[in-house]
């Protein structure tokens, strides 16, 4: 019988985790209402809707659906697949909607409640014939197999380049740069801004962000690709690129493109074309001081006034829940990658 790879799994629960997470974003202000969280199961179907939230929140549910099914569908039959992928579906979006009760900026719904379980259940009944990609023999795992590190520690990376791209979505970080703490904790910069001073952090901190992601992207591989490292930053700058004309007023593509930016870029892929020579042992290493290193450069550098001002307000729906996602992936990217390499070094001692 034909194995399900672990990788619908682990993007399961990690979908799921940051469902929870944008969902509740900004986390402030929790009170009681007075009203029984439980009113929304009963409460009569709302007056005002917009086709664009139905649509959005059907289609939030679907990746949840179909990882779910994609992982599963070996275990248990058909309707039974549906059938649990209804019921994970209902049941974080029922945890969801209870918790929207205490959040001032949330309205707990029951329409809200009725979409994502649709759209669970449609993302299921795509995932039983989709998810096979998944499989022993699909193309997915063959390719992994061909240039993924093998067992748990190569599907963790994937995940993790995955969620790399994600952060290249947030408009108001510089180039590559993640880390940046003081988002979360909402702390000063510690700098004030001059135009010197920051073309030299945006330059040191592109370097050492795409020369860190570089060698991270390496060392899941079986055997170094610069090709298919050209590909993964290429798609990398081309969401950032669609970010910012996105999120931007008024819309600039290539606001990334700065002369730090851009100098930063190049030198840092030099560097990475010199250090893909080395020995796997000292790419680690350098990965990790590297890391390190751009994160502090991160939170050192002065806020850039000109792309503040140039950021849109997102305050509301849907927008607000995709900016809180992105502020905290970038923020926790590089100590993520830092717990992945110490695994990865822990798995590789016992060979």
């Amino acid at each position: 019988m034909a194995h399900s790879s672990r990788l619908p799994r682990y993007l399961c629960v990690a979908y799921a985790l940051l469902t929870l997470y944008v969902c509740l974003f900004p986390f402030k202000g929790w009170t009681d209402s007075g009203i029984s969280p439980f009113a929304f199961l009963i409460a009569p179907w709302p007056k005002y809707n917009q086709p664009l939230d139905i649509y959005l929140n059907v289609l939030g549910f679907v990746p949840l659906g179909f990882t779910f099914a994609a992982a599963f569908h070996k275990r248990y039959r058909t309707s039974g697949v549906v059938l649990l992928a209804l019921l994970a579906s209902g049941g974080l979006s029922f945890t969801v909607e209870f918790l929207q009760n205490y959040l001032p900026t949330r309205v707990a719904s029951n329409l809200d409640l009725a979409t994502n379980i649709a759209g669970g259940g449609l993302g299921a009944w795509a995932g039983l014939y989709g998810g096979k990609i998944f499989d022993e023999g699909g193309w997915v795992q063959r390719w992994r197999e061909r240039h993924i590190l093998p067992g748990h520690i190569g599907e963790l990376g994937m995940i993790l380049v995955a969620l790399w791209w994600l952060t290249q979505l947030e408009p108001s970080t510089t180039l590559f740069g993640t880390g940046d703490l003081r988002v979360l904790f909402d702390l000063p910069a510690p700098m004030a801004f001059s135009a010197r001073r920051y073309m030299v952090l945006e330059l040191a901190i592109t370097t050492s962000s795409t020369f860190a992601f570089g060698l991270l992207l390496l060392r899941c591989l079986r055997a170094s690709s610069i090709g298919l490292l050209v590909l993964v930053m290429a798609v990398g700058l081309g969401l950032r690129s669609l970010a910012d004309y996105i999120f931007l007023v008024p819309a600039d593509p290539l606001q990334w493109a700065t002369t730090g930016g851009v100098r930063g870029l190049v030198l840092g892929l030099v560097l990475l074309l010199v250090a893909s020579r080395l020995p796997r042992w000292t790419q680690h290493s350098l990965t990790s001081l590297t890391l390190l290193l751009s994160t502090a450069l991160v939170n050192l550098a002065p806020d850039n006034p000109f792309v503040d001002a140039s950021v849109r307000t997102i305050q509301e729906g849907h927008f607000l829940n995709f900016y809180g996602l992105t502020q905290l992936s970038a923020a926790l990217w590089p100590f993520l990658a830092l717990a992945y390499l110490s695994a990865q070094a822990a798995v590789i001692r016992r060979y």
